[in-house]
């Protein structure tokens, strides 16, 4: 037994296909090696699912993917690879929690189970996804010109068992990562076989449940078949209960074709949901509800994702094209009855299909007699929006449209680097991309709807040395980009007001450098270390009211950022990290010029026993300090800390476990705010202090059984 312990709107595009192409990827495939420390490719797919093997006479491997040696082959000391055993024993809230395996990385939520989670990484508050970017078996995440946020990144769909492992990048200086990336990307790669089927229960003291059954089966000599359905349910522990229904279903099947991995998957997500949004202090100081308590019962929504995908994947190229569709009516009211008649609750809808093309290669030349590895990489993927809008409702019932447009965005891309290994030590990384972005908006207010394109060009540049084989320095420098909404681009006249209004630019330049070390004296330990400095010409604020996204000022960010692993024993393994960040508005005085909800520092630990007898534990504690609510830096939020303890045993086909989630029963708050709102009864709008609190101690069993 191996336990898993790892850490014709697309037109413009065709450009990028076709060079790649005419490189031919099976000859790529067939390509020996220049020499060099070069570093693995890129696959459209993640990962090689190459499994660890059991030595003969032992019943189990711990193989910990924390403790892979990346020197000689990583860009930067920011970036790593995660295998899903490494959080096999992790405990889990909610699957968005995944993306806290990136060191520095926070989620959390505000909104009930099915709207995407808070992201905090590098000083930023990432809101829902804007300046980080998402994959998923390739597939890109993260929706443009959304009726929430441009940039929008969900992944409640995940089935966290089928998840491989999560890639993790960050900064600007990769020429593969384009919009959505400038502070951070992750790829999410499912599993291509399970060793074994499952069928597992998860049922908590808060009233919730999960049931996950999964399994492979084997289709001829070189196929497999896997498949996996997830079920969500329950009312949580918000005196509103929640009514989640969550459902997620997985099937993949891979072959060989063309003597390539062929894959092909469907992913199929619904969810709907009743939610406990952010709350104002003083209607919890006054005793007018409790701190799990709402002012709104009918807040929440519901949403569904389909993903149909198809690779090809050679040793050193592949070809990925996919499909999705979506949608989602997200009922939100932030300030309550601003307008004392109505009330201002609002639904933000978003129907729309989507579809895309990818595809990279990589070769080794030689530069003036230097040994190189060459990459080369087009997208093209294009939404057709069929409506995004903001509505008003009352009580779920649309009484009015406050914006209704329909859109279609194209972006593509080509992207190239060439890495010089100069000596055994030394090598250099220079790369460039070109984007396009292409829209056409149809809004209901004619003054507003309007087409454009526009491109720009991303120069990168990396440099790494290793000293020795376990140590080894980086500095990397780039220019990124996010795009703003193209509904804000086309836009003359306020929606609401029916004032002029200035249109905001498609492309938003973002700069930054790092420096770093990692150090990996052995497979036992290793720490990295990295220093940053990111600037943005602007970062993208939601106007609730408005429907639309409006940039910001233009900020500068530095921090530092601590990793690091430790297997002090064969069953005692403990990690940890660390960052600090420093956000300002660059132009604005000093007084005024911090950064809203901008979290200044970030820490997890985390210990973890495996015993021969089948008992496993681990214990995590994660730390997000005080924010700053207001640029003048007079409203902070408290700190957070949350400690999460598993324990579960073996018993051959069957597994039982004991999460307590919260163990110190914290009465800390996931999300703070600091706006005006106004509830009945008052006589005018009141700034105030609105948070919504983390869940309260539960305790959650945990059965699996393994056929």
């Amino acid at each position: 037994m191996i336990r898993r312990l790892s850490a014709g709107r697309t037109a413009p595009g065709a450009a990028a296909l076709v060079a790649l192409l005419s490189l031919g990827a099976p000859t790529f495939a067939q390509t020996p090696p220049a020499g060099g420390e070069a570093a693995k490719p890129e696959t459209t797919s993640g990962p090689q699912n190459q499994e660890p093997t059991a030595p003969a006479g032992e019943d189990t491997v711990y193989v910990w993917g924390r403790a892979t040696r990346l020197t000689g082959e990583a860009q930067a000391a920011s970036e790593g690879v995660v295998g899903y055993a490494d959080f096999e024993t992790r405990p889990l809230l909610r699957a968005g929690e995944l993306v806290e395996v990136i060191p520095g990385m926070a989620a959390t939520q505000h909104s009930g189970g099915g709207k995407a989670n808070q992201y905090f990484l590098r000083g930023f508050n990432l809101d829902h996804g804007t300046d980080f970017a998402g994959s998923f078996d390739g597939t890109p995440l993260n929706l443009r010109s959304h009726a929430h946020m441009s940039g929008y990144l969900d992944i409640n769909f995940l089935i966290p068992e089928i998840i491989r492992s999560v890639e993790f990048r960050k900064g600007v200086h990769y020429a593969d990562a384009g919009d959505y990336s400038a502070a951070g990307a992750a790829r999410f790669t499912t599993y291509d076989r399970l060793d074994e089927g499952f069928l597992g229960l998860d049922v908590t003291t808060d009233g919730e449940y999960r049931a996950v059954l999964a399994d492979s089966l084997e289709t001829g000599e070189t196929g497999d078949l896997l498949y996996a359905l997830q079920y969500e349910g329950g009312d949580g522990p918000f005196d509103r209960p929640e009514n989640l229904r969550k459902f997620s279903g997985f099937l993949k099947a891979t072959g060989e074709f063309a003597g390539a991995r062929a894959r092909a998957s469907v992913m199929h997500y619904d969810n709907s949901w009743f939610a406990t949004d952010q709350i104002p202090l003083r209607a919890v100081s006054s005793g007018l509800i409790g701190r799990f308590g709402s002012l709104d019962p009918t807040l929440g929504g519901d949403t569904s994702r389909t993903i149909v995908s198809g690779s090809l994947e050679w040793e050193r190229a592949g070809l990925l094209a996919y499909v999705q569709s979506y949608d989602l009516n997200l009922y939100g009211n932030p300030t309550f009855f601003i307008d004392p008649v109505e009330g201002d609750q609002v639904v933000q809808v978003d129907d729309r299909w989507s579809w895309g093309v990818r595809g990279h290669a990589e070769t080794d030349v030689q530069v003036a007699g230097v040994n190189a590895r060459l990459r080369l990489g087009g997208d093209a993927h294009t939404d057709v929006i069929d409506e995004v809008a903001l509505y008003k409702t009352r009580a779920r019932i649309r009484t009015g449209t406050i914006r209704r447009d329909q859109a279609d965005v194209t972006a593509a891309d080509l992207w190239a680097d060439l890495t010089l290994h100069w000596t055994d030590r030394l090598r250099t990384t220079l790369g460039a991309r070109a984007d396009l972005v292409a829209f056409d908006v149809t809004a209901l207010q004619p003054q507003n709807s309007g087409d454009g394109s526009k491109t720009r060009l991303s120069p990168k540049a990396s440099l790494a040395y290793r000293i020795s084989d376990g140590l080894e320095l980086y500095a990397s420098y780039g220019r990124g980009f996010h795009t703003n909404d193209p509904r804000g681009v086309a836009l003359t006249v306020d929606p609401v007001t029916g004032e002029s209004a200035d249109p905001v630019d498609l492309f938003v330049d973002a700069r930054g450098g790092e420096v770093g070390f990692r150090l990996e004296p052995s497979s036992r330990f290793n720490i990295s270390a990295t220093a940053f400095s990111l600037e943005l010409d602007s970062e993208s604020i939601f106007v609730g009211d408005a429907g639309t996204s409006e940039p910001s000022a233009g900020t500068r960010r530095s921090g530092l950022e601590i990793s690091s692993f430790w297997q002090a024993r064969d069953w005692l393994v403990f990690d940890a990290t660390a960052a600090w960040s420093h956000a300002r508005f660059r132009d604005a005085p000093p007084d005024e010029n911090r950064v809203p909800n901008s979290v200044e520092f970030v820490g997890m630990a985390g210990a973890t026993v495996v015993l021969d007898n089948g008992w496993e534990g681990s214990l995590r504690v994660r730390h997000l300090g005080e924010a700053v609510l207001i640029e003048s830096g007079d409203q902070t939020s408290e700190p957070t800390t949350i400690v999460n303890l598993g324990v579960s045993r073996d018993f051959g086909a069957f597994e039982i476990g004991l999460d307590v989630l919260n163990l110190l029963d914290s009465t800390d708050n996931d999300i703070t705010y600091f706006y005006e709102s106004r509830l009945l009864g008052e006589a005018a709008p009141v700034e105030d202090i609105h948070f919504h609190p983390v869940h309260p101690r539960s305790i959650k069993l945990v059965f699996r059984r393994e056929f």
